[in-house]
């Protein structure tokens, strides 16, 4: 009987030292894994008559893309001083004549920028009969849809979509992708003969474009130096050169001797005169890559 009871002693003993040393033991906490922030991508590609500098941003980021403007002209240098920006590139087309925008520009929803202003575009009687359509093309637009911010590209006259509010907004034109509408914004009129950005023709162009996650794409296609004044790329070929980069939607932006970037202390332009030389020409708007 003694025997028994010394048994059952050691066994409560026993228990009493394990539950103690459980209870010492650190309780483990589950861990929630955290995504990397997100970050922007350049790339330069060699194309066969151009050279392609590329940025991605990255949809539901740290950063974001708006548009701003000068009140004279400046190089996407000087903004990116002003602005403290990751990157600039060249945007809205402008009259150099009298350094005045022939494109929209809405910043923080406000109009900053009216085409309608500039009296050489308005009054211009060789304009006169596309003018409607000339104040109706294709826009980036930055919207907040409730908590969201949500980009687009659209014709400048089209209203936002339900429950978002245009906050920013820059024409140029014409629209790249779905598809090239170089004749319903009157770029080109067939039976005239007229071409206003020589589309067909090589030239140094500048882009922006959208994925399908939202994503932004800015693209700035350079001459190459050694292929002199006869390089660059046509808009139909920068329209499949977008789709390529996963673009769904796109926008080309004043090109030729207006392309040009800034990204992270380095500036590129896209225009070579005939002695081989890159052109630096002041701009009158550009959209700013900036963390929020």
């Amino acid at each position: 009987m003694r025997k028994i009871w010394l048994l059952n002693l050691t066994l409560v003993s026993l228990g009493m030292v394990l539950w103690f040393n459980m209870r010492s033991l650190p309780t483990s906490t589950p861990t929630v894994a955290v995504s990397p922030p997100k970050s922007i991508r350049y790339e330069q590609r060699t194309l066969a008559e151009s050279i392609a500098n590329i940025l991605f941003v990255p949809a539901n980021s740290q950063f974001l893309v708006t548009p701003t403007l000068s009140d004279k002209v400046g190089t996407v240098e000087e903004f990116a001083q002003k602005y403290k920006a990751i990157a600039i590139f060249n945007a809205g087309f402008f009259d150099p004549a009298n350094q005045k925008t022939t494109s929209y520009v809405i910043i923080q929803g406000k109009l900053v920028a009216d085409p309608k202003q500039n009296h050489r575009l308005v009054n211009n009687p060789n304009l006169k009969p596309y003018l409607s359509k000339i104040l109706n093309r294709t826009e980036f637009r930055r919207y907040l849809c409730g908590e969201n911010i949500k980009y687009d590209i659209t014709l400048h006259n089209e209203p936002p979509p339900d429950g978002c509010k245009l906050i920013d907004a820059i024409g140029a034109g014409p629209q790249l992708l779905p598809q090239l509408t170089l004749v319903e914004e009157a770029f080109v009129d067939k039976v005239n003969k007229r071409d206003a950005l020589g589309s067909n023709q090589l030239n140094a162009r500048t882009a922006v474009g959208i994925t399908r996650d939202g994503s932004v794409v800015l693209v700035m296609v350079s001459q190459k130096s050694l292929g002199g004044t006869n390089s660059g790329i046509s808009l139909p070929a920068l329209a499949d050169f977008m789709k390529t980069l996963g673009v769904e939607k796109a926008m080309n932006l004043d090109g030729g001797s207006s392309s040009s970037l800034y990204y992270k202390g380095k500036t590129f332009y896209g225009k070579i005169d005939l002695q081989g030389n890159f052109i630096k020409r002041p701009v009158k708007s550009v959209l700013v890559v900036q963390e929020k």
